[in-house]
């Protein structure tokens, strides 16, 4: 992973092998980035992504076993009530064929890479613990 600081965003280059969530994690924490957006196009090897059933309260996991095109991956880091990172990112990816699947990104390989345009926040986004559905959303 390479990144570079421009006037207004950061610049951050995965390569090959990397995962998307955990690397990106890694990059915050070691610049001290507590809350943020971030959009990223590329390609990944494979990836897991969910979509969340309110009824059950929790996601119904959706794998992808090949090589896709992220059309689209848009997300935020914010800081929990642990005072850990949180990563939320959606992902649209395209197969070979044009046909798309989204979803709540839990996991991806890059290949052969992502470039994310990250928009640090000077105030820290907060996620709490949702009783209703379970999850940890953003508390404003």
């Amino acid at each position: 992973m390479q990144s570079l600081r421009t006037d207004f965003a950061i610049i951050i280059k995965l390569e090959k092998g990397e995962e998307v969530v955990s690397t990106l994690r890694e990059w915050a924490e070691a610049n001290q980035m507590r809350s943020g957006s971030f959009y990223a196009i590329g390609a990944l090897s494979r990836a897991l992504l969910g979509y969340f059933d309110p009824q059950a309260r929790d996601y119904i996991k959706i794998p992808v076993e090949s090589q896709v095109e992220v059309v689209s991956m848009l997300g935020n880091l914010a800081v929990g009530e642990d005072k850990s990172l949180i990563l939320h990112i959606h992902a649209v990816l395209s197969s070979a064929d044009g046909h798309t699947v989204g979803g709540h990104l839990f996991e991806g390989i890059v290949n052969p890479t992502l470039e994310v345009t990250f928009f640090p926040f000077r105030e820290t986004l907060l996620r709490r613990q949702d009783p209703d559905t379970g999850l940890k959303l953003l508390s404003l």
